[in-house]
């Protein structure tokens, strides 16, 4: 196999902004932000100049079923780390306009309590119809916050489709969200999101079922492989248990340190099978209809065809420079 050429090219000019990044400043950290979500040329200068600074930051996902008041759930463990003085970072993956291709912003409206906050800086990404709704950018905006200084980076995704187990290979420590009498979720946990899961959570705790809820999810916590996970019940619109779940994430995250190497692996396979998958799509059906002529016809094993298959994808593959 040959090795990758290297570019040849002189290293360019670092941004004159990145030193204002590193210490942290808003403006920077707003234009960072943008550069790399734009995957513009000066997003991979940006890249470039915080490699050195990564890895301090613990990144906390939260996911979970629509409506299970994770937004709200998140504001308020916001605010408990800002009691707590730690500078946070928080990615709202939204879904993407059907117009603009933007993120629509609901997280950062249901978050306008923490607006003022010099600790705190929220930016909404779009999901850009990504197959997990988790935006291919967002693990470099987070490595943006880590190298700013922030303490906690906090992920809410949209709660769709593979999003809740694709949030697993950015986040540090995940969170499952589960609104009282499950319903729905149950389904969500057999396709395998309690798997995921370092800490379950039923908000909502004021409501009927929410014992029963914490219950359940104990009992399913406990039959997983790796063991069972903390149950803790929350009620996000009175604070009730958040101090408790803001603990318990710390405590994990100082069994788990920050890994922005493990990170930026997980986020290469992830942009690999990604791009494999959009160029399968493309990929004319009548020339997978061919090779599934010839697998019925008996004239080519099925695998055989699967690598014939693989190697058009690869072939497609723009080249590098």
């Amino acid at each position: 196999m040959q090795k990758p050429a290297e570019s040849s090219a002189e290293p360019a000019v670092q941004p004159d902004w990145l030193p204002a990044l590193l210490a942290g400043e808003r403006a920077a950290l707003a234009r960072a932000i943008t550069a790399v979500e734009n995957e513009t040329d000066e997003a991979r200068l940006v890249l470039q100049g915080i490699r050195g600074r990564l890895g301090n930051a613990l990144v906390v996902g939260f996911t979970g079923a629509p409506g299970a008041g994770k937004s709200t759930l998140v504001s308020a463990y916001v605010g408990e780390l800002r009691k707590r003085n730690q500078s946070v970072g928080v990615v709202a993956v939204d879904p993407s306009s059907p117009l603009t291709g933007g993120a629509i912003l609901g997280d950062r409206i249901r978050m306008t309590q923490h607006a003022a906050d010099p600790g705190v800086f929220i930016r909404s990404l779009a999901s850009r119809g990504h197959l997990g709704g988790l935006s291919r950018t967002a693990a470099r905006v987070i490595d943006v916050f880590d190298a700013s200084g922030r303490a906690v980076v906090v992920v809410e995704t949209v709660g769709t489709g593979q999003s809740e187990v694709e949030i697993a290979e950015i986040a540090d420590v995940r969170v499952v969200v589960n609104a009282p009498g499950l319903g729905d979720d149950v389904q969500a946990i057999k396709a395998g999101i309690l798997e995921i899961a370092d800490v379950l959570v039923v908000n909502k705790s004021d409501l009927p079922l929410a014992e029963r809820s914490a219950r359940q999810l104990a009992a399913m916590s406990a039959q997983r492989g790796q063991g069972p996970v903390p149950v803790l019940q929350t009620s996000a619109s009175n604070g009730t248990g958040v101090a408790e779940l803001a603990d318990a994430i710390a405590a994990i995250g100082r069994r788990k340190r920050p890994d922005p190497r493990a990170r930026t692996r997980r986020l290469l396979q992830n942009l690999v099978l990604d791009r494999l998958r959009r160029n399968l799509a493309d990929l004319p059906a009548t020339e997978i209809d061919l090779l599934a002529d010839a697998v019925l016809a008996g004239r080519l094993d099925i695998e055989a065809a699967s690598y014939q298959i693989i190697d058009k994808l690869v072939s497609s593959l723009p080249k590098q420079k």
